[in-house]
């Protein structure tokens, strides 16, 4: 199998399945966030999604919390365009080897995400700067641990490339005070690009969540 770190770069996914991959990930989600997740520019993004509603594929919802989420045409669209995405060997030694790093952080974040929401058995009120900061080294050294492999995967699949990039930003903006950044959800928290990143790696594999997986 060959080794994605020396591999020639792949070429870079087609935007229509990055949008449709977008909503996959993460439910119903308007144009901006599609285009974060995506690495598109937001007017593209839309543009994507109104043409992929045009064909049946997504459908758009109004609300507090609406947007553009898949039809079941949509599903069987995005199933088929992950299948042609993924078949190379090099994404799936680039993916396999992200899998494998994650995995054991996937623990550590966990427990690094129950010290920062709890301190001694009462909620984390967030006035201790030094007892945050030492939190968030932590949060910052399992990512490290996660950063080569994802940068080193783009060379087999681009998208890890742009997961590294989100986290490593993530991760910037809670150095600079944004306590939201952690874990608060439907924040475009650490967490919730985790999540992303768990579930992409679990659909690009075709897994099953198990024990190993954590939550």
């Amino acid at each position: 199998m060959t080794d994605p770190r020396t591999a020639s770069p792949a070429a870079p996914a087609a935007p229509a399945f990055l949008a449709l991959h977008a909503l996959r990930l993460r439910g119903t989600v308007q144009p901006e966030l599609a285009a974060e997740i995506a690495g598109l520019e937001a007017a593209e993004a839309e543009q994507l999604l109104r043409a992929a509603e045009a064909a049946g594929h997504v459908s758009f919802h109004e609300g507090r919390r609406g947007g553009f989420r898949l039809t079941d045409a949509g599903r069987e669209q995005y199933a088929v365009l992950l299948a042609a995405d993924t078949a190379g060997a090099e994404a799936t030694a680039a993916l396999e080897a992200a899998y494998e790093a994650f995995l054991p952080a996937n623990v550590r974040l966990k427990e690094v995400t129950t010290a920062w929401q709890m301190r001694d058995g009462a909620p984390n009120d967030h006035t201790d700067a030094a007892y945050d900061a030492g939190v968030i080294d932590d949060l910052a050294a399992l990512d490290a641990d996660v950063q080569g492999p994802l940068r080193d995967g783009a060379a087999g699949c681009p998208r890890l490339g742009t997961y590294a990039e989100r986290l490593a930003a993530v991760l910037g903006r809670l150095r600079g005070g944004d306590i939201a950044a952690f874990a608060r959800p439907l924040a475009n928290s650490y967490h919730d690009i985790w999540m992303e990143l768990h579930q992409d790696l679990l659909l690009s594999l075709g897994r099953e969540r198990s024990a190993a997986d954590g939550h």
